[in-house]
């Protein structure tokens, strides 16, 4: 079965200029600053193309981040060595040109980013993402990302629950 996208690295090759997603901020980070953030190595950027016409139709950034311990829940901390810091992943931004919304593109990258923190072999306790608005908190939290009580706009769920979430679909 041919799948409508496939997910990749983004390379310079890439023809960013006609991305839209609605958002400007993260419309101009894609198009002028990603770039350079991939240089520096302060993120990896990976695009979701679409098969039938090779446009990217979406994209997402990876991190690497800490969680202060005591921003967990208890119940989660009491399972953890006592680092003051846990390591984690960032999802700094992901967004879905207007072309393709509906399509349940920001989902598909979302377990594709998932996947990808698993497989790096990296060792990373949870999935972070900071929500720009309470839809896209909404969107997160049907994912089972949980929201940090003092940062309520900043979710995070557990690799091992995001896992589980993977094989369930």
């Amino acid at each position: 079965m041919n799948r409508p996208f496939r997910i990749e690295s983004l390379t310079q090759e890439r023809d960013r200029t006609t991305f839209d997603c609605g958002v400007e901020p993260l419309n101009d980070y894609f198009q002028v600053r990603v770039g350079q953030d991939m240089r520096r190595r302060v993120t990896a950027c990976y695009v979701a193309i679409d098969n039938a016409t090779d446009q990217i139709a979406g994209y997402y950034t990876l991190a690497a981040f800490g969680i202060v311990i005591t921003e967990l829940p208890p119940d989660l901390v009491k399972k953890l060595p006592r680092y003051p810091t846990i390591p984690a992943v960032k999802v700094g931004r992901l967004a879905v040109d207007m072309n393709y919304k509906g399509k349940k593109l920001g989902g598909a990258m979302l377990f594709d980013a998932i996947s990808r923190t698993c497989k790096s072999g990296i060792a990373a306790y949870a999935l972070v993402v900071d929500a720009k608005d309470e839809n896209a908190a909404a969107f997160y939290e049907h994912f089972g990302f949980q929201r940090f009580k003092d940062e309520p706009q900043t979710l995070f769920i557990p690799i091992g629950s995001a896992l589980k979430k993977l094989a369930g679909n």
